[in-house]
């Protein structure tokens, strides 16, 4: 099946660190906007961050401004989510899919998810 595959998740203290990976699996994303979204237990998904195919264009959710930053490696068809100084409530299962905006239903190809557990 065509879908992204994340990967980089894991257990982190508050103020840690994580990169999240996200790659293709059967097909290339590379020519298309990509975003991050999470899901926390009980809560709605929500965005993180987006990128635009070239990579030039990059927005942010306002929790994930000035700690997180979105990236993405053309050659390598991947698309990364640098978080710093990670906190409690940034706990969630993390997403990455393909297409625009911060509204999840404007995006198709969804990953399984990587999650992340960030410890007080």
């Amino acid at each position: 099946q065509v879908q992204p595959v994340e990967s980089g998740g894991g257990l982190v203290q508050a103020g840690g660190s994580l990169r999240l990976s996200c790659a293709p699996s059967g097909r290339t994303f590379s020519s298309y906007s990509m975003g991050w979204f999470r899901q926390a237990p009980g809560k709605e998904r929500e965005f993180v961050a987006g990128i635009s195919g070239s990579g030039h264009v990059t927005n942010y959710a306002d929790s994930a401004k000035g700690r997180f930053t979105i990236s993405r490696d053309i050659a390598k068809h991947t698309v990364y989510l640098q978080m710093n100084n990670l906190k409690p409530e940034d706990t969630a299962v993390y997403y990455c899919a393909r297409g625009s905006g911060s509204d999840y239903r404007n995006y198709d190809y969804w990953g399984q998810g990587t999650q992340v557990t960030v410890s007080s």
